[in-house]
Protein backbone atom coordinates (compact mmCIF):
# COMPACT_ATOMS: atom_id res chain seq x y z
CA UNK A 1 0.00 0.00 0.00
CA UNK A 2 1.42 3.62 -0.78
CA UNK A 3 0.27 6.79 -0.48
CA UNK A 4 0.33 9.94 -2.41
CA UNK A 5 -0.73 13.92 -1.82
CA UNK A 6 -1.17 15.99 -4.50
CA UNK A 7 -1.07 19.58 -3.62
CA UNK A 8 -2.10 22.70 -5.00
CA UNK A 9 -5.47 21.47 -6.98
CA UNK A 10 -8.13 23.51 -7.94
CA UNK A 11 -10.55 24.29 -5.01
CA UNK A 12 -13.61 21.63 -6.41
CA UNK A 13 -12.06 19.42 -8.34
CA UNK A 14 -13.80 16.11 -8.35
CA UNK A 15 -12.37 12.46 -7.66
CA UNK A 16 -13.76 11.83 -11.70
CA UNK A 17 -10.95 14.39 -12.80
CA UNK A 18 -8.38 13.46 -10.54
CA UNK A 19 -8.94 9.72 -11.52
CA UNK A 20 -8.87 11.03 -15.12
CA UNK A 21 -6.02 13.22 -14.81
CA UNK A 22 -3.73 10.11 -12.92
CA UNK A 23 -5.01 7.81 -16.00
CA UNK A 24 -3.33 9.91 -18.61
CA UNK A 25 -0.52 9.31 -16.98
CA UNK A 26 -0.26 5.92 -16.18
CA UNK A 27 -1.53 5.36 -12.66
CA UNK A 28 -4.06 2.62 -11.53
CA UNK A 29 -7.21 3.40 -10.04
CA UNK A 30 -6.74 5.16 -6.54
CA UNK A 31 -8.89 2.81 -3.93
CA UNK A 32 -9.41 5.94 -1.42
CA UNK A 33 -9.27 9.78 -1.99
CA UNK A 34 -9.14 12.30 1.22
CA UNK A 35 -9.64 15.62 0.46
CA UNK A 36 -7.45 18.03 2.40
CA UNK A 37 -8.43 21.86 2.92
CA UNK A 38 -5.08 23.73 2.58
CA UNK A 39 -3.64 27.00 3.60
CA UNK A 40 -5.24 29.53 1.99
CA UNK A 41 -5.75 28.70 -1.85
CA UNK A 42 -4.12 24.99 -2.18
CA UNK A 43 -6.23 22.19 -1.13
CA UNK A 44 -4.92 18.57 -2.15
CA UNK A 45 -5.56 15.15 -2.22
CA UNK A 46 -4.26 12.31 -0.23
CA UNK A 47 -4.74 8.92 -2.75
CA UNK A 48 -4.16 5.66 -1.00
CA UNK A 49 -2.91 2.85 -3.76
CA UNK A 50 -3.53 -0.76 -1.96
CA UNK A 51 -2.32 -2.28 -4.99
CA UNK A 52 1.12 -0.78 -4.92
CA UNK A 53 4.05 -0.42 -3.19
CA UNK A 54 6.08 3.00 -2.61
CA UNK A 55 9.08 1.96 -4.90
CA UNK A 56 6.37 1.73 -7.94
CA UNK A 57 4.92 5.07 -7.23
CA UNK A 58 8.21 6.67 -6.81
CA UNK A 59 8.44 5.74 -10.29
CA UNK A 60 5.22 6.67 -10.95
CA UNK A 61 5.10 10.55 -9.16
CA UNK A 62 7.80 12.39 -11.36
CA UNK A 63 5.37 11.72 -14.18
CA UNK A 64 2.77 14.59 -12.21
CA UNK A 65 5.27 16.38 -10.46
CA UNK A 66 5.20 20.54 -11.40
CA UNK A 67 2.65 19.17 -14.47
CA UNK A 68 0.29 22.32 -14.91
CA UNK A 69 -3.22 21.48 -14.50
CA UNK A 70 -6.36 23.84 -14.28
CA UNK A 71 -4.46 27.07 -13.84
CA UNK A 72 -1.89 25.26 -11.16
CA UNK A 73 1.47 23.79 -10.91
CA UNK A 74 0.78 20.73 -8.79
CA UNK A 75 3.01 19.27 -6.70
CA UNK A 76 3.11 15.44 -5.75
CA UNK A 77 4.46 13.86 -2.70
CA UNK A 78 4.97 10.36 -1.65
CA UNK A 79 3.76 9.66 1.97
CA UNK A 80 5.96 7.44 3.99
CA UNK A 81 4.68 4.39 5.31
CA UNK A 82 2.68 4.16 8.52
CA UNK A 83 3.89 0.55 9.55
CA UNK A 84 0.30 -0.16 11.53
Amino acid sequence: MADLLIGNIEDGTTDDEISEFLSRYGFPPFDKIEHVPGAGPRPAVLLTFNDLDTEALRILQPRIQNVFWKDRTINAMIMREHGY
